[in-house]
């Protein structure tokens, strides 16, 4: 428990020491006052928890300062550390045993590292015991499906692949019709990258998400989106699209480690109401961690 801990303490250390570090001074010896709202609320936006968030949890705050009596600052710090817990969903791992085979949609801007969370994906669910097949439908840049390739030859997976600019919904389908016949447990469906900005672009996404239904009915059984845990507030605005174009079911939070803005997770949460279900905390397959909220808010407090 200790290792997994420091895991989670190593990989927020970043969003620790730019946000978070100046807590010890803000909660202080002093007596709570005007000033250590207004330095604790600069604090949570700093830390990219989100404006209506913050202030949602500033009037949390202060309502229980006033019921319970608390009158140092330094007081604060474990009910600041209960109202952030509160707020991030206790989500578990996907239960994967209600359909064969459970098709998962992975979607996501370019760059937000969700090929490579595609392959960490797949070597989860298989070493869990899960028949795995990959589908390369970023059909559109050849890179993308060589970085797949790449992947499932290391992991001994079975990909799918397309013809370079091909149909990415083709690939999806017979992604889907190859695991029904060879009565595989997983499809994992890595689609292209896409700015949320671009009508276009997420049309076809929608295309995709239409032609997994045709391939098997009731599919697909979850949408996943990938968000770079480095783009902070921006990450919102790719979520808030995503979830209107494919109905997105639950959040990956990637390149966490990497991050000073691993606040808006909270963001996420408040403003979208969708789970987050695991969060890249390093570059090896095994770093993809079932996300836990009080790993997380220990680990940025810390």
């Amino acid at each position: 428990m200790a290792d997994v801990f420091n895991k989670w303490k190593n990989a927020l250390n970043r969003t620790s020491k730019a946000a978070f570090g100046r807590l010890a001074t803000v909660l202080g010896a002093s007596e709570i006052d005007d000033d250590s709202w207004d330095d604790l609320e600069a604090l949570l936006i700093q830390a990219d928890v989100g404006i209506e968030t913050t202030q949602d949890i500033i009037k949390s705050l202060r309502a229980r300062v006033n019921l319970e009596g608390i009158t140092h600052a330094q007081e604060l710090r474990s009910t600041l550390r209960e109202e952030l817990i509160r707020r991030v969903d206790a989500s578990q791992a996907f239960d994967l045993d209600n359909h064969q085979p459970t098709v998962i949609l992975v979607v996501g801007v370019n760059g937000s590292g969700k090929t490579t969370t595609i392959a960490k994906l797949g070597k989860q669910f298989a070493e869990s015991g899960k028949k795995v097949v990959l589908a390369a439908a970023d059909t559109y840049r050849a890179a993308a499906v060589d970085q797949l390739q790449v992947w499932a030859d290391r992991l001994n997976l079975p990909i799918v692949a397309g013809q370079p600019d091909g149909d990415p919904g083709a690939v999806a389908y017979d992604a889907i019709q190859a695991a029904v016949a060879r009565k595989m447990d997983v499809v994992l469906i890595d689609t292209a990258g896409r700015l949320h900005t671009r009508y276009n672009l997420m049309e076809e996404l929608k295309k995709v998400y239409r032609v997994t239904a045709k391939a098997l009915p009731g599919a697909p059984h979850a949408v996943w989106l990938v968000l770079d845990a480095t783009t902070g507030q921006n990450a919102l605005l790719q979520a808030r699209a995503f979830k209107e174009a494919v109905k997105v079911s639950a959040v990956i939070l990637a390149k966490l480690d990497s991050s000073a803005r691993g606040g808006m997770a909270f963001a996420i949460q408040k403003e979208l109401g969708l789970p987050i279900l695991y969060a890249g905390l390093g570059e090896k397959p095994e770093d993809l961690e079932i996300f836990n909220r009080d790993s997380f808010v220990d680990g940025i407090l810390a």
